[in-house]
């Protein structure tokens, strides 16, 4: 059996878990979120645990068993305390600052770039060159920050661009005259 799939997953206080069928909807304190679950995945709820169970054992069973207990113990994490992803901005006049909806990034190209946050998602700019982004749902924390990141990856001479916090850069060396 699944070591992950097997472990159960403790709700905390405040936290509802409503099961209907084959959909799973999670309320906190920090927001709510709906999960679709494979049909042949079962899921109970009792004494604030939620169990997921397989039918067989058959490869395609083994994988869902743990992906299932995984995204439902994210969406119990995530309506709890937030997730969040920050991004640092390095090079000569590149900064970031919300205006309203939007953050505009400015990167050495001839125009500020517009990003529009998506609906569920918080960005903070604590200083200009940080951005935060935060939600309850990990997917769409994870793709806006790699969205945000996209408009300038961080090049390997001189490490110019947006990168995670704690990101390691390969650099290498330029051209060397002989």
């Amino acid at each position: 059996m699944s070591r992950i799939g097997r472990k159960p997953i403790l709700v905390p206080q405040g936290v509802k878990v409503q099961i209907a069928g084959a959909k799973i909807h999670v309320e906190g304190p920090k927001g709510k979120l709906d999960l679709n679950v494979h049909p042949r995945m079962k899921v109970a709820v009792s004494d604030n645990q939620i169990a997921v169970s397989r039918p067989t054992n058959i490869p395609q069973d083994r994988a869902l068993h743990g992906l299932t207990r995984t995204l439902i113990a994210n969406m119990v994490t995530g309506v709890t305390q937030e997730f969040s992803k920050t991004l640092e901005i390095e090079g000569v006049g590149f900064k970031a600052q919300l205006q309203g909806k939007k953050l505009q990034l400015s990167l050495g190209f001839s125009h500020p770039i517009d990003f529009q946050i998506p609906e569920g998602i918080k960005v903070e700019v604590p200083k200009p060159t940080i951005v935060v982004v935060k939600g309850v749902d990990k997917v769409q924390v994870g793709q806006a920050a790699a969205n945000i990141r996209k408009f300038f990856e961080p090049e390997p001479y001189k490490g110019k661009g947006i990168r995670y916090a704690g990101e390691q850069i390969r650099k290498k060396a330029g051209k060397a005259a002989t």
